[in-house]
């Protein structure tokens, strides 16, 4: 079953580049507004190219969208538009601080990128992937908030969530294959891996601005605006597969866990010091389900279960009420999978304290305390013989009343606030461990019973 990757040292992950067999003359040919006829520009034809370019100031990004459609010479056109300096400047709007256009407040800066992604998907239709990743790339080169370390405030900038925006609306519908050229370039045009190597290489904490930079990136970018979970499966594949399963853990913490809500920065010692909450774990949680639920052909059930093995020692071992809690909110599939992974591997006494603070989470969150004695239940088949299911009770029960004399040790240790947290945990767990056996209880009596 699951096992834990170690590994002493990390290469870059190799990047692949597949070349397209589609010809790129079209994109030699595209921008020489002089080289095409006017005979496909309908009524405009008329019209000197300048006043052409005069009526597009007056339509709308999703007008010129769907003009862009009407002939291969007008997309021309358009596209020579978007290059002009008066063209660049209306459409590559830049006030990424003030989200609110000032020109019409019912739409705003997302809603203007999401559209403009739907021109530049048509206006470079024609195109090989390649070249226009390139053409694109070359337009919005002067937009300072789209570049990995571009803007100096970037908590309170949108500009890395329009890139987004506008990447996913013009990507959409791309196959796996383009879709792998995308993110090749971005990570060819960023450094991105080279970035990502110092990140989980270094001590954790030890780039900060880095490690937020990154989750900046990766979270705004590439995984948060997809309607379907299998293209986030697609996209965080991409981000983690190419590491070692250590780095896997690493990364995915960057992107997903804790982080400080004065400046943004990951916080590595919150799973290790104290009880946290569900909010500081939703989103690993909710990373952990995309990877294991939508059946991506990359990932294996012992993949994900090592992943989240691993996951547990980031940067040094959790709490186990923290770990209980991620695997609560990570669904019954991967919270079974995981302890019927440490029975398979003869991980009793961790198997048994994890029941134990699998129940102090129920109580404390006020879930129905059947639901931790069905699991421990489900894990029970899992052992072959009567003699281990009954070593494996016998360790629950030794397990609740070790935790229960540390508790006590802890509370008559400390004083002041920590003795208030201390003696509380304290009665939650006596109170977990109540529930849990008048549930016991009550599962033995309908047994016999029936």
């Amino acid at each position: 079953m699951a096992s834990r990757v170690n590994t002493s040292f990390t290469l870059i992950p190799n990047q692949k580049y597949r070349r397209s067999n589609r010809r790129s003359s079209y994109f030699s040919n595209t921008f020489d507004s002089d080289s095409q006829p006017l005979s496909t520009l309908g009524n405009f034809k008329a019209l000197p190219v300048e006043i052409f370019q005069i009526i597009l100031k007056y339509l709308s990004v999703k007008d010129i969208s769907m003009l862009s459609m009407v002939s291969k010479t007008v997309s021309q056109h358009i596209i020579n538009y978007i290059s002009t300096s008066s063209g660049s400047k209306r459409l590559l709007l830049q006030d990424f601080h003030d989200p609110e256009l000032p020109d019409r407040e019912d739409i705003t800066i997302l809603d203007h990128y999401k559209s403009l992604g739907l021109l530049f998907k048509r206006c470079t239709l024609l195109l090989p992937t390649k070249d226009r990743l390139k053409y694109i790339h070359k337009i919005l080169a002067d937009v300072s908030c789209f570049k990995f370390n571009g803007c100096a405030s970037p908590l309170q900038c949108v500009g890395l969530l329009c890139y987004g925006i506008f990447l996913q609306t013009l990507t959409a519908g791309w196959d796996e294959l383009e879709c792998h050229r995308v993110y090749n370039f971005l990570c060819e045009l960023t450094n991105l891996s080279r970035k990502m190597q110092t990140a989980v290489c270094s001590k954790p904490g030890s780039a900060r601005k880095l490690e937020l930079r990154i989750r900046l990136f990766c979270r705004n970018v590439l995984l948060d605006h997809w309607i379907h979970r299998s293209d986030s499966a697609f996209w965080l594949t991409c981000i983690l597969k190419p590491w070692p399963m250590v780095n896997q853990a690493r990364l995915l913490y960057i992107i997903f866990g804790p982080i400080s809500p004065q400046d943004g920065q990951v916080i590595w010692q919150k799973m290790i010091e104290e009880p946290t909450d569900e909010s500081c774990l939703k989103g690993l949680a909710d990373a952990i389900k995309l990877l294991y639920d939508t059946g991506t052909k990359e990932w294996t059930a012992d993949d994900v279960i090592s992943l989240v093995d691993e996951l547990s020692v980031v940067p040094r071992e959790w709490l186990l009420e923290n770990n209980a809690r991620l695997l609560i909110l990570s669904g019954n599939n991967i919270c079974f999978t995981f302890m019927a992974s440490k029975a398979v591997n003869g991980r009793t006494i961790e198997l048994a304290r994890l029941i134990v603070f699998l129940a102090l989470v129920c109580e404390k969150e006020l879930y129905c305390m059947d639901w931790a004695v069905k699991m421990m239940q489900r894990v029970c088949k899992v052992f072959s013989t009567p003699v281990e299911r009954n070593n494996f009770l016998q360790s629950v029960a030794n397990a609740f009343a070790c935790a229960i004399m540390e508790m006590l040790q802890s509370v008559m240790s400390e004083d002041g606030d920590d003795d208030d947290r201390s003696f509380m945990n304290l009665f939650h767990l006596v109170q977990a461990q109540a529930s849990f056996h008048k549930e016991v209880l009550y599962l033995t009596m309908n047994v016999l019973s029936s």
